[in-house]
């Protein structure tokens, strides 16, 4: 038996539970791993809360991102062995391969070796983030040196993400917040400008920050009316990606400045990448790279015991964090 975090209904925080649970021997194309480290993700929030793109089947698992050590394989894996350090890229259905709990059966197939150099906290902080703005900035958008780029909600792990990869080629990172207490943390953390946009008109600080230019990519998790101002700052020809929703407002199409600026306005999630087994090694093989070189360096906000895993998703919630949350087990 082992200890498992479940959930029997949708709803808060907590709904989670640890449960004893038998977990059986890994099937084909599967392994077996021990976990000992658990990256947060907003995408399992909604997930509990009924908000997500696939809804549960009770009792459900949760979780898509961890690191951990093989403890067995499927009888036709032959890529990974019992005591590889391994983390997982979020792909799995996670109510089938929730990897919440001590123990977790995943698809061999989104399972990458840990660099050394990561600790098991580091390489539970690495997938979601990096995998998803690699996708839409270099993979889609082909992000180039001097490109201003729109981060919205730029505190969450996927937006400091997202900065390190502009500073990588050259590009100009511009963080947006809500208010102008996570500034100075943003720009430690390599932020080329930040926006307070509860305090300062947001399309007119883009105009002013890009010369007139407007920013050519647009980053966006949050949707709901601030697109219509994000999009009056683009440039000619931007991309706007909505890879989010955590607005609880409709989200427009800004007809106007689209129409005036050939500007498009796309869905996106990191599936897009995975699903794409060309488009996956390379992306992989660029964070790889990123993270061998320190490029690439997953911040940790704050860190849990599994025991207390109700707490960490109130905090997941609380949008008080800078960076990656993560759960030890």
């Amino acid at each position: 038996m082992a200890r498992i975090v479940r959930f029997h209904k949708v709803g808060g925080p907590e709904v989670l539970q640890i449960d004893e649970v038998e977990v059986p021997s890994p099937g084909p194309g599967e392994v077996r791993i021990k976990v000992k480290a658990l990256g947060l993700n907003r995408a399992e929030a909604m997930f509990r809360s009924g908000r997500y793109f696939f809804q549960p089947t009770f009792p459900s698992r949760i979780g898509y991102e961890a690191s951990g050590i093989v403890e067995s394989v499927g009888p036709d894996v032959k890529d990974f062995a019992p005591g590889d350090s391994i983390s997982i890229v979020p792909a799995a259905d996670q109510g089938k391969y929730g990897v919440y709990g001590e123990i977790a059966i995943i698809p061999a197939q989104y399972a990458v070796k840990n660099p050394p150099s990561l600790s098991f906290e580091e390489a539970a902080a690495v997938w979601m983030q990096y995998m998803t703005a690699y996708g839409a900035l270099n993979d889609i958008a082909e992000m180039k040196k001097d490109d201003y780029v729109v981060i919205p909600a730029a505190s969450s792990s996927v937006g400091l993400a997202a900065i390190q990869l502009c500073n990588m080629v050259g590009a100009i990172p511009i963080a947006t917040t809500r208010k102008s207490n996570k500034k100075k943390a943003l720009l430690d953390e390599g932020a080329a400008h930040v926006i307070a946009t509860e305090e300062e008109d947001l399309a007119t600080k883009l105009k002013e920050i890009t010369g007139g230019k407007g920013a050519r990519i647009v980053f966006d998790p949050v949707g709901g009316k601030t697109v219509l101002a994000l999009a009056e700052g683009m440039a000619n020809g931007g991309i706007l990606f909505q890879y989010g929703a955590l607005s609880p407002d409709p989200t427009p199409f800004p007809l106007m400045p689209a129409l005036a600026k050939s500007l498009s306005m796309r869905g996106y999630v990191l599936f897009e990448i995975v699903s794409d087994p060309e488009r996956f090694e390379r992306a992989k093989k660029f964070i790889l790279n990123g993270l061998a070189s320190k490029k690439l360096k997953p911040v940790i906000a704050k860190t849990f015991p599994l025991d207390k895993i109700v707490d960490a998703h109130r905090y997941l919630e609380s949008n008080q964090q800078i960076g990656k949350i993560i759960v030890t087990v």
